[in-house]
């Protein structure tokens, strides 16, 4: 069906009632037929974002590494010991070990025991005990043949086996 252009056509607008020309008058988003002077858009607020949650998976996620156990530097000349006592204290700052934890020393080159310095570089290690933050003792089965704070010289504590 063809309909005609309207040229001298009238329409009553729906809002005012008010007769204006018909090839001026829209229609709102409402569906009410409205002069262009009458016509109100749309309000932003009626026509909402779509709302999109916040992402929650990860791609291609990875589980958390556990770090190997690695050797630490003591202090220099970190071993305290009494003659005639089995019981050697370690100075280690803030060592963060726990009484019944396996330490292998390394590298002590200085000789607390007479010639034998291998009595501190066990491959099996020592069982130690926790003094505080700062020192650990640990159980050789040969006594020093001296008192004295040092020893050792540049040494370093960590696990039995150390993990590459």
């Amino acid at each position: 069906m063809a309909y005609s252009k309207g040229t001298y056509a009238l329409a009553i607008s729906d809002r005012s009632g008010v007769a204006f020309k018909y090839t001026e008058m829209v229609k709102e988003w409402t569906g009410a037929l409205v002069h262009t002077s009458e016509y109100e858009p749309k309000q932003p607020q009626l026509m909402p974002q779509r709302h999109a949650p916040d992402p929650q998976a990860l791609h291609n996620p990875r589980p958390a590494r556990t770090e190997f156990s690695v050797p630490h530097m003591l202090p220099l000349n970190p071993f305290r010991f009494t003659a005639s006592s089995t019981t050697i204290k370690v100075f280690s700052p803030s060592h963060g070990r726990t009484t019944a934890d396996t330490v292998r020393f390394r590298d002590s080159d200085d000789p607390l025991f007479g010639a034998d310095v291998d009595e501190l570089n066990s491959a099996s290690g020592y069982s130690i005990t926790v003094v505080d933050d700062d020192f650990y003792t640990f159980v050789v089965t040969t006594a020093p043949s001296s008192t004295g704070n040092g020893g050792g010289g540049s040494v370093s504590a960590g696990p039995v086996t150390i993990t590459p």
